[in-house]
Parts: structure tokens; sequence; C-alpha cells
């Protein structure tokens, strides 16, 4: 069986702006109900009015994934809400400025952008899984990035496959790869796909709107591994055009 949008609970961090507030308009017009976490309410709010013209049902809360408390809140809110969740999208990320070179880095940098990339998705994740045990088919998608896959890192030519010398954001997202391995291994035997999404280069306020993509297009994929059915494959990295190599 795929998993039907339509009715489908989904919840979505980073949600107020580029790839984030894709994913929710994308599931939104697909009839999916909606619970979008972001630190700027005001936009979400903005957001959450869209949304609604759209005929969805949405629930917007200001969340730091970074902040424990306020991931407990927003998971009781989705709870009081919709009593239970299909999908969650792990989209909150941040870049954390740039250079990035490793000789010059401050680590506090680096601590940050994990927090953030690596850490709060795990508190997310955790936090929710009581409720994706209640799914008949619950699919989790890590938003990752291709500058995360060491194969590409290391190629010929990584200034092309990989992006810009970035020691804080692509060992974050390489990070973030391994962790949804470890999920993936432990669910294992479960009915819980979860996998890594690559969005492509979009266009966002991480990189100074300097990518190629729309942010529609970048939510494309969310939608595609959220979709899969239940036989469908799970710890493995995806972008559009297939499975991306670790």
């Amino acid at each position: 069986m795929t998993l039907a949008l339509r009715g489908a609970v989904v919840a979505v961090t980073g949600a107020s702006a580029g790839i984030g507030r894709e994913c929710v308009l994308a599931f939104a017009r697909e009839g999916s109900r909606v619970a979008a976490a972001a630190r700027r309410l005001d936009r979400l709010e903005t957001l959450a009015t869209e949304v609604r013209a759209l005929g969805a049902e949405v629930l917007v809360l200001k969340t730091d994934v970074g902040d424990a408390e306020e991931v407990r809140r927003f998971i009781q809110a989705t709870v009081d809400r919709f009593g239970r969740l299909d999908v969650l999208v792990n989209n909150a990320g941040i870049a954390g400025g740039m250079p990035q070179e490793p000789t010059g880095v401050d680590p506090a940098t680096i601590r940050t952008v994990v927090e953030t990339n690596v850490i709060g998705v795990i508190r997310v994740t955790n936090a929710m899984m009581p409720l994706l045990r209640r799914s008949a088919s619950p699919r989790i998608v890590n938003m990752s990035s291709s500058v995360g896959s060491l194969t590409r890192q290391s190629g010929p030519d990584p200034e092309q496959t990989a992006g810009p010398v970035a020691v804080a954001y692509a060992p974050s997202k390489t990070f973030l790869n391994a962790v949804t391995l470890q999920y993936a291994r432990e669910l294992s035997g479960t009915n819980i796909l979860i996998n890594a999404g690559c969005p492509g280069f979009v266009a966002t306020d991480l990189n100074g709107f300097r990518g190629v993509r729309t942010p529609e297009q970048g939510a494309a994929i969310a939608i595609k591994l959220a979709t899969l059915p239940d036989d469908g494959p799970t710890g493995t990295f995806f972008n559009d055009a297939g499975v991306v190599p670790w």
C-alpha cells in the first residue's frame, strides 16, 4: 500500500520559508493536514493563511528544534489537534555562514550547525515517534543535501559535485545521512520507512538565493519519499533522479 496523502497528518520543521514552506503548501494541495514548525511565527501565520485558502487544515507553532521544551510543545499541540502523525519531514537546517575552511573556522560554528541539522532532527524524531507508531504507514523524510555525500566530496571534481569547502555545513549533512541509516537499522522490521532526500541546489536564503532550482522543485522529493509504498526502500538517500551515493 502507498500512503495516501489526502487526510494524512504531516509535520514539517523549518516550515516558514524556502523548501519547508513549499513542503507545507505541497502537502496541503494533496489534502493533508499539516503541523508546521519554525522559528519565525510571523511567517508561519502568513503561511497558515495560504494553507487555509487551499481548504486544508493547518497548525502552526513557533518552534526552535534546538529547544527541547519548544519541541515538546509542538508535539503536544500536534497530539491535541490531530491525535496522530503519518509523515514527519525534518527540514529545519542552517548553513552557519561562510567561509568555512577547516583551518579558519570557529569550532563554535560547527557545534551550532550540528545542533540544528543533526541533534534537532534526532530530538524531533524521537519526540514524534510514539505518534508515528500509531500510523498505518508512517514515513520520515530527512531533508539532506548532496554536499553530504562522501562519494561526491572525494570525487575528481568536488567543487562541481559537492560545492565549496564547508567544514560545518557539509559534514553536518554527512552526519545526518549516517543518523538516517542508524534509524533505518533500528526500525528494520517495522512499518516505519525513513530516508534522506536531496532537494537540489534550491534558491533560498540559506545560500543567498544563488540556487538554480525553485523551492517548489526542492519540495518534490519530500512528497516522493512520503508516498513510498509499504514495501518501499528505507535507509536510502534520494534526489529527483534516483539514489544518491552515500
